[in-house]
């Protein structure tokens, strides 16, 4: 059995009347298939290679010119279209020089945002809903007593990551959310619906890759083997097809919390 996997090509978008390039890099996703390999379970669903591309505006990479930048919330949205099978263009924005038409389009400035039948819309929350509602196949749906696993993890391992006194409690808060997590996905996982990803996974894995990359690099710190089951389902998800495919760089990980860290 074959895995899909989308494939990139790439070409530079300017924008008329302009000095700067406004959208840095549009990337227009289609597929291929490549040999199979060890892959988590995935659903069935009906190929939509005709579907006209959503648009999606994102952050550009800090550190490598024409790369999708290190937003955990833009990675969330990207994961769901990819889990969902739909083809999309991806438009990199240069946010330390934001074009005007950005706050015409969200008047916060901020990403990712996604075109969805001729409205521009905000927010990974909002967008990812909207999502699951106009697609529901395969179905991402997390049941409503399962949606908050594991969502203090990534408040904490911030407060962790920013702290400068080791004897705060923050690292213990951490492992403490983190056991939590342990032990429920002992007794209730792979994954936090079971058996299949849904859309508390693909929400949370992106900040726990974040997790990962910068206590690592700015704290020598990494989730303890003790946790096996979290170590797991990190390892499994993060060599997902659609993870890698959307993933920012580590360099540009470690790079957008340095103000956080060393500020």
């Amino acid at each position: 059995m074959a895995v899909l996997l989308r494939t990139t090509t790439c070409a530079t978008a300017a924008t008329a009347g302009s000095s700067s390039t406004l959208l840095a890099t549009t990337f227009r996703r289609g597929r291929r298939l490549l040999p199979a390999r060890a892959s988590p379970p995935r659903r069935a669903f009906t190929a939509r290679a005709s579907a006209e591309p959503l648009e999606v505006c994102a952050k550009v990479s800090i550190t490598v010119p024409d790369r999708l930048g290190d937003c955990p919330f833009t990675q969330r949205v990207l994961l769901t279209i990819e889990e969902k099978n739909l083809p999309y263009e991806l438009k990199l924005v240069d946010l330390a020089n934001k074009p005007d038409w950005l706050f015409t389009i969200n008047p916060e400035g901020k990403v990712p945002i996604v075109k969805l039948e001729d409205k521009w819309v905000a927010d990974s929350d909002v967008i990812t809903q909207v999502l699951e509602e106009k697609y529901p196949q395969p179905s991402l749906a997390t049941p409503p007593e399962k949606a908050s696993i594991g969502s203090k993890i990534f408040s904490t391992f911030i407060g962790f990551l920013k702290s400068k006194d080791t004897n705060d409690g923050t690292e213990q808060t951490l492992l403490s959310e983190l056991t939590s997590f342990d032990s429920y996905l002992k007794d209730n996982g792979p994954f936090i619906n079971g058996g299949t990803i849904s859309a508390a996974d693909l929400s949370l894995a992106p900040k726990l890759y974040h997790m990962e990359i910068a206590l690592g690099h700015y704290k020598n710190w990494s989730v303890p083997d003790a946790l096996a089951h979290v170590k797991t389902y990190m390892e499994t998800i993060f060599s997902m097809d659609s993870f890698v495919n959307t993933r920012g760089l580590p360099e540009d990980v470690i790079a957008g919390w340095r103000s956080k860290v060393i500020g």
